[in-house]
């Protein structure tokens, strides 16, 4: 199966009463901002380079942000910092991303996340985690990436459960880089790109900088810093 017949099944997915119901009032109640477009309101498929050796694992799309858009992180303030930080790092051609047709391209990346509609209050339950797995893992058996990069500990835990690490799981620390036992693959672990982490400065732009300087580094490319 290719992404693109992937994504076509996804973005049909009913599989959470809960989630379906959430993601589509949020769609026809809209934020007075965005009261005259058309939201998304569907599940939002992962988005970047197929041929990505990095793969970025966040939460879950942004209720106005990707649930309004359609693309991952599009079209909100974490969406903003995460693409700012990419584009600096040389993984994404521009800084913004704020519709799904302004251009954004990324290069040897890919993001995605384990649930795909919008949850209320931005918390999934453990059977709706559990509902939509299998959508992450045809994606990244697709992708086939080098390095994992999970924002926060849900994103952690599904790269553990693809991985299929086997224990003692390590935990996540926010710049953490752990090799897989068994294969050559990297786990990489970052503070979530929220506004609840980049507005009370728990993850700061060089924090994420150096994270993802890191992974250049994995990935045998040139340093990007001091340009």
């Amino acid at each position: 199966m290719s992404l693109a017949a992937l994504h076509a099944r996804l973005v049909k997915c009913r599989r959470c009463p809960r989630l379906v119901a959430w993601r589509e009032e949020v769609a026809t109640v809209k934020r007075r901002a965005y009261r005259d477009e058309v939201y998304w309101g569907r599940p939002v498929p992962g988005f970047g380079d197929p041929k990505a050796r990095l793969v970025i694992v966040g939460l879950a799309p942004g209720a106005h942000g990707a649930n309004r858009t359609g693309r991952i992180f599009t079209g909100d303030r974490s969406g903003d910092f995460l693409y700012a930080g990419l584009h600096r790092a040389g993984f994404a051609n521009q800084p913004t991303s704020r519709t799904r047709d302004d251009g954004l391209a990324l290069s040897d990346c890919f993001i995605t996340c384990p649930v795909r509609c919008v949850p209320p209050d931005n918390k999934p339950s453990p059977e709706e985690l559990r509902s939509c797995r299998p959508w992450l893992r045809d994606e990244l058996a697709l992708l086939n990436p080098r390095v994992f990069l999970a924002l926060g500990h849900v994103g952690w835990g599904a790269c553990l459960d693809f991985l299929e690490w086997p224990k003692p799981l390590p935990k996540f620390s926010h710049g953490a880089l752990v090799k897989h036992p068994g294969r050559e693959v990297w786990l990489a672990a970052c503070f979530h790109v929220s506004q609840q982490n980049t507005q009370t400065g728990r993850l700061t732009e060089a924090m994420f900088d150096r994270v993802l300087e890191r992974l250049r580094s994995q990935l045998d490319l040139p340093s990007r810093r001091g340009g």
